[in-house]
């Protein structure tokens, strides 16, 4: 089975087709292809699973531990930039079709920046969802580990609890990312982003990434804790996104539709050997 593997500001993933045997693979499989000891080691796998009646492109996401992901704005950047090396979309505007609904991408600069109109963000409990009564979640409260913290959440297609601290950092995010995701008020898990703000268009976040974890970079956690940035009156519509592994720039219009950009590298290819995919442990 062949891959193809790319990252976008650090955040890796391997490419599949459908067609190539990538729509047999068990969930047990992707977790070792994910692996970076017993596979070839990645933040997730991307399967191209063709065109819609609408022409769309069909995309399925799978996390790391083999659960499957609604949307992921880092994804569908390195899923553009695929279908750009491959020859089958130009620089005209496309769609691609994913779980967490569809969205518009754009590929520029032969390749290395892509444009994704990644949709709107919701910031409504029955949505997200967090459990409780029918409502904005902003400044609410949560405690993990004995610490208090406060947090809004926000969907974009996918679940997401921002945390705006003093400062952002690593620590936190390894320390009380993986208790925030199992939480009990997000019955679908979350994605946790710790976001410092830095000044009005712009915003460093440390991520936990839901089925990943600690991740260096994240498309749809930058437009969510931008999204939250600016509905908290924080930050202007224009915000650059600070994370471990780069910047990612999102404009957030007046109904919270985001539009992001940020970079992309191909990495390698190459052919899965047989007994990588059948090993088992003693």
């Amino acid at each position: 089975m062949k891959f193809y593997k790319y990252h976008a500001l650090g955040n890796d993933y391997i490419v599949l087709r459908a067609d190539d045997g990538g729509d047999r693979l068990s969930t047990e499989q992707i977790v070792r292809i994910c692996h970076r000891n017993f596979g070839v080691g990645s933040d997730g796998i991307l399967l191209h699973c063709g065109r819609d009646a609408t022409g769309a492109f069909l995309l399925r996401i799978f996390n790391p531990d083999g659960s499957e992901a609604e949307k992921s704005g880092n994804g569908l950047r390195i899923f553009s930039r695929f279908l750009w090396d491959r020859g089958e979309v130009k620089t005209e505007p496309f769609s691609v079709s994913t779980l967490g609904g569809t969205v518009e991408c754009l590929v520029q600069d032969s390749g290395r920046c892509v444009t994704v109109d990644m949709g709107t963000v919701s910031f409504d409990s029955t949505k997200i969802p967090v459990a409780g009564p029918a409502r904005e979640v902003l400044r609410e409260k949560i405690t993990i580990d004995g610490v208090e913290f406060e947090y809004s959440a926000a969907t974009i297609g996918n679940p997401h609890c921002v945390l705006v601290r003093d400062k952002a950092t690593e620590e936190e995010a390894q320390r009380f990312g993986p208790a925030l995701e199992s939480a009990p008020r997000f019955p679908n898990r979350t994605n946790v982003q710790f976001v410092e703000i830095l000044d009005r268009n712009n915003i460093k976040i440390e991520i936990w990434e839901r089925g990943a974890g600690y991740t260096l970079a994240s498309g749809s956690s930058s437009s969510a804790a931008a999204a939250v940035a600016c509905r908290l009156g924080l930050c202007d519509r224009e915000i650059t996104v600070h994370c471990p592994g780069g910047k990612i720039n999102i404009g957030v219009r007046p109904d919270f539709r985001i539009l992001m950009s940020g970079g992309v590298t191909r990495v390698a290819q190459g052919e899965f050997y047989e007994e990588m995919l059948s090993w088992r442990s003693e």
